[in-house]
């Protein structure tokens, strides 16, 4: 591998270190009804588990309702016992015979600190994760150094490319956790 071509891997790893947290991020609860609320949620339907993405659809058509609805109407009350069942959501669903339909109830103070909380353990497993993507790259360095494939002022700008590629994922993970901090406690 080239020393370019470590650093380019480097950025990749990052990068999607960084977007597997923002997927991440989607799925903490603001005060607001978002489909992306739902998503990771396993059906039993078929005879199998099944994400809901794939049995129904998910909208919201109010700031605190979201509206789920199957493509087929028999697996509407598995949909619904999915939600009510699922301990993390604590959320009480209806359905009318057609969609389901979730009332998202406010959130308390008490709940918001614990959101945060969530969050912020986010940011730490992120870090870890970007981290030992930086000791890789940085290893890899080394190695090719030692084995006097690359120079010593070479070794050093690769050094801080990696570094600087880890700088810009750090500061893009922490604004966008700040940004969902401050949404969770906005009421």
């Amino acid at each position: 591998m080239t020393p370019n071509q470590v650093v380019d891997q480097a950025k990749t790893k990052l990068q999607s270190v960084v977007i597997h947290f923002q997927d991440e991020l989607k799925k903490v609860r603001t005060g607001r009804a978002h489909p992306s609320m739902l998503d990771g949620l396993m059906i039993d339907a078929y005879g199998a588990q099944m994400p809901l993405i794939q049995v129904g659809t998910v909208t919201a058509p109010e700031g605190q309702l979201l509206q789920i609805t199957p493509f087929d109407p028999a697996t509407l009350q598995a949909i619904s016992n999915a939600i009510r069942n699922n301990p993390s959501l604590g959320m009480n669903p209806s359905d009318d015979g057609r969609v389901v339909r979730v009332p998202i109830p406010p959130l308390n103070e008490e709940r918001r600190r614990e959101y945060v909380k969530v969050v912020n353990g986010k940011v730490e497993d992120c870090m870890i994760a970007m981290r030992n993507a930086r000791h890789e790259a940085m290893d890899i360095i080394d190695s090719a150094k030692k084995d006097k494939d690359i120079g010593e002022d070479e070794a050093k700008r690769l050094a801080r490319l990696v570094e600087d590629a880890m700088n810009k994922s750090k500061a893009e993970v922490e604004s966008s956790a700040k940004a969902k901090e401050s949404e969770i406690m906005t009421i």
